[in-house]
């Protein structure tokens, strides 16, 4: 791969830690705001959506992470 293209993939990584750390802290915050919910609610309709959203969160990042992992192998 050339030192063009090498650069070009440096930038995508640097795009795609910020969108990795916006998503951790959307991850965060969400979590902590169904932490803070009485259990009552956490157990309604409203905290199972909050829950889903959790754990879309936590695959988006896992996901990232691995699309990160992906464009370093290959740069060689």
């Amino acid at each position: 791969m050339n030192k063009s293209r090498r650069k070009r993939i440096e930038k995508i990584n640097e795009q795609l830690e910020a969108l990795k750390e916006a998503t951790e802290l959307l991850f965060e915050e969400e979590e902590e705001s169904f932490n803070n919910l009485p259990e009552s609610l956490q157990e309604g309709e409203r905290g199972e959506a909050m829950s889903e959203a959790i754990c879309n969160l936590q695959e988006a990042v896992a996901s990232i992470e691995e699309a990160l992992e992906s464009l370093e192998s290959a740069q060689g």
